[in-house]
């Protein structure tokens, strides 16, 4: 492949993932910010790269892994479950459990959200790359910086803002419900309309948002 070739299919590769990887800053910054700064920043290095190296390997089998049938229904109802978890496990003590177990869940909450949560970075990496190997490693490790600089301002921020933290857990509500009704399956048989999807994100996110402040204050 031209030098040419390859740099501007290594540059489309980056600005696609910087372009969507918003969501998956987000779950990084969330799953991580109950940690101390020492394990945070171990943890987000940890898991992002896990999870880039998944990627790399899922993105060589794209056409076939996303025609799967109920596979994005499954990776919906993670994301929605990581929400309501991560919800609760804001409102801890940095101290409430041993670090190593926080740190362990927090890179798994990560490593596995973000396999479920780049069903477009794939498609869209796959196409970019035309099976370039070499291009699609080169666009996406990159990209590591990029997103572990931007889930630690979120998490910082959210540190400074606990508000923050529902408006990050009703962004992850409507990800996971727009995941649910995207599934083969779930548009065969339901043939949702756009109005029947704004219902749901809504509800996915009163039920998220409502229900964690009633956990917080009931079930502490």
């Amino acid at each position: 492949m031209p030098l040419a070739q390859f740099l501007f299919g290594g540059l489309s590769i980056v600005l696609i993932d910087l372009l969507l990887a918003g969501d998956n800053a987000l779950v990084i910054a969330l799953a991580m910010r109950s940690l101390p700064a020492r394990e945070r920043r171990l943890g987000t290095v940890c898991g992002a790269a896990l999870a880039v190296v998944l990627r790399v390997a899922l993105t060589t089998v794209a056409s076939r892994v996303l025609t799967v049938e109920y596979l994005e229904l499954a990776g919906g109802l993670f994301v929605l479950w990581i929400a309501w978890k991560v919800l609760g496990d804001a409102s801890d003590a940095p101290d409430a459990a041993p670090a190593p177990k926080r740190l362990r869940a927090a890179i798994w909450y990560v490593v596995m959200a973000d396999l479920t949560m780049s069903t477009d970075n794939i498609l869209a990496i796959a196409g970019a790359s035309h099976g370039h190997m070499g291009l699609i490693v080169f666009g996406l490790c990159v990209s590591i910086p990029f997103v572990v600089f931007s889930s630690n301002l979120l998490a910082d921020l959210m540190n400074r803002y606990p508000v923050t933290i529902y408006l990050g857990v009703a962004i992850l509500g409507k990800v996971g419900g727009d995941m649910v009704l995207s599934d083969p399956a779930l548009v065969r048989l339901l043939h949702p309309t756009d109005g029947a999807r704004y219902a749901v994100d809504a509800g996915l996110i009163l039920a998220l948002v409502v229900g964690g402040q009633l956990r917080l204050r009931f079930f502490r």
